[in-house]
């Protein structure tokens, strides 16, 4: 009867087990964390690979953050200046600035200190890189429209800190690559007209190089940039849990529902995968790949240049705009306009972002396209929204050729001034070029899917007919494929929204009214003035409106 003597063992399990579910509910009276957990637990997400870019930029900011507090147990953001005694010998007796010689330190003299140091770096790389090809993901599949405009516009903006962050880390070393990037900064902000010498000097804290900026810039580097975007990427994370997540059109996934792998087993197993994953590429990486070894730059001195200074990749078209500019200066009321720096380094980045921001609504405005979706386009089935991203991706390669002008011109052993205006024309005629090859192959995909549609798919069997004749055997397509192009067909056919528009009921209204009466070609000889001119001028930019809106859906 020993089998009736209750084990030991199991008794402390079950004592524990009680204990864990008493812990579990008290806590839960407190906070409603089986609440949250039910709800967490049964999310669902995409089964793609392409929703796990935003995972890996999340992974990589976690690995930036770990390695960057590790640091700044031993880095010292300071101007002094002192001699270095450490253990590079080629620099011993240099004059330089405390930071640069505390990270001369880190680099040589802190166990495992070059190695943090280096994941550090390829870490702030890859988080800037995964936030952008993210972005572009998002933006070549519609996953911007309603209702996710403002996460899109959270996204924008978490980019642009990344490349603030990225910058602020890149400079505050102060070697002479790095210098060389804060006398171009310094250089932009004088550019600015009427304001830029009083920023040059509030940012600097005097004249160049001055003692301020290295801890001025570490503050930020550390506290604010960091702060903001852990706030942002909680309200990004917070709008993807309201709003759910985008999926591709397929059997049973419709614009009403989210069809894939449940939170937990299958997706936390495979995010925790990814995050180990990140976490060991970037130490691989940081052990076997250099990266920004400033020893052999040496320390800022104002009178010095760096050869073959070349900045982070996220900032290299804004170098390559102001190497391929033309030199264009305008004097006015007693002051100088420096076009060739304004225009490239403020203007155009200005542009760029304001694009970005505005182009969920200007899309929605031109298009007419009011409704929700849930449902990620193909690239090809919007042929302009996709050669557009390809265009401006083309923008960004020839800029980020012409920051690396003196090294190309030197590799390929060609003419610098002739590299130049070979990227000048470029930056005016491979965009353009681009967009039109990147719609005419996107329109011939969706021409041969609907042949593959209506036809059925070619088999390579060729059969001979009761009339002697040849002919080919053809096979309909598979179902997911053939769900795919039925939900392009069906999202292209729905009706603009004949609701009102909110952003001005008035103006909508006349402009509406005019659109119908010049709809027809009969009523093109209508008097414009037979109900007012501004019906005549609503109705001339209806259509100038309808006209673009066709153009953006082609």
């Amino acid at each position: 009867m020993s089998w009736l003597i209750p084990h030991p063992l199991a008794d402390a399990k079950r004592r524990a087990a009680r204990r864990a579910r008493g812990g579990a509910l008290a806590l839960d009276r407190r906070l409603p964390l089986m609440e949250l957990a039910k709800g967490g637990l049964r999310k669902i997400f995409p089964d793609h690979w392409s929703y796990l870019l935003g995972e890996l930029a999340l992974y990589s900011f976690v690995v930036l953050l770990a390695t960057g507090v590790w640091l700044t147990l031993f880095f010292h953001p300071s101007m002094s200046e002192t001699v270095y005694h450490g253990s590079y010998a080629p620099l011993r007796g240099v004059r330089m600035s405390e930071a640069y010689d505390s990270t001369l330190h880190i680099s040589f003299d802190v166990r495992g200190g070059l190695l943090i140091r280096q994941i550090h770096h390829w870490a702030a790389d890859l988080f800037v890189a995964a936030i952008g090809v993210h972005m572009m993901r998002i933006f070549l599949t519609g996953a911007f429209r309603r209702p996710r405009e403002l996460n899109w516009m959270v996204g924008v903006t978490l980019f642009l800190l990344a490349v603030l962050e990225g910058f602020c880390g890149y400079s505050l070393p102060d070697d002479l690559l790095s210098g060389t990037g804060l006398r171009t900064a310094e250089g932009i902000v004088l550019s600015i007209p009427l304001v830029g010498t009083y920023l040059q000097f509030f940012l600097f804290g005097g004249e160049f190089p001055g003692e301020a900026i290295v801890p001025r810039l570490y503050a930020a580097h550390i506290l604010l940039l960091p702060g903001l975007l852990l706030a942002l990427v909680g309200v990004h994370l917070m709008l993807v849990v309201r709003l759910k997540h985008t999926h591709w059109a397929g059997p049973g996934r419709t614009n009403r529902n989210v069809v894939g792998i449940p939170m937990f087993p299958q997706f936390a197993a495979r995010s925790t995968g990814l995050a180990a994953m990140t976490a060991g590429v970037l130490a691989v990486l940081g052990a076997v790949a250099q990266i920004n070894p400033i020893w052999l730059y040496g320390p800022y001195r104002p009178d010095q240049a760096s050869t073959d200074a070349q900045p982070d990749w996220y900032v290299g078209f804004l170098e390559g705009a102001l190497r391929l500019m033309p030199a264009t200066e305008t004097r006015f009321l007693g002051h100088t306009v420096v076009w060739d720096v304004l225009l490239p380094a403020v203007v155009l980045p200005m542009v760029l972002f304001a694009a970005l921001y505005a182009y969920p609504f200007v899309e929605r405005r031109l298009t007419g396209d009011l409704a929700e979706h849930h449902l990620s386009e193909r690239p090809r089935d919007r042929p302009t929204r996709t050669g557009l991203g390809v265009a401006g991706l083309t923008w960004y390669v020839v800029l980020l050729l012409g920051g690396g002008q003196d090294v190309l011109a030197d590799t390929l052993h060609v003419s610098v001034n002739a590299l130049n205006w070979t990227l000048r024309i470029a930056f005016l005629v491979a965009p353009p070029l681009a967009f039109l090859l990147t719609k005419r192959a996107c329109r011939g995909l969706r021409a041969w899917e609907e042949e593959r549609l209506t036809e059925g798919e070619e088999t390579g069997r060729v059969r001979q007919n009761a009339a002697g004749g040849y002919e080919e055997d053809r096979e309909p397509l598979p179902e997911e494929t053939r769900r795919v192009v039925l939900a392009r067909r069906a999202a292209s056919a729905l009706p603009a929204p004949s609701g009102p528009d909110r952003s001005g009921l008035d103006r909508s209204a006349l402009e509406r009214a005019a659109l119908e009466r010049v709809r027809d070609p009969e009523d093109a000889g209508v008097d414009p003035d037979a109900e007012g001119s501004a019906v005549s001028e609503a109705g001339r930019r209806a259509r100038a409106r309808a006209a673009l809106g066709r153009w953006l859906v082609r």
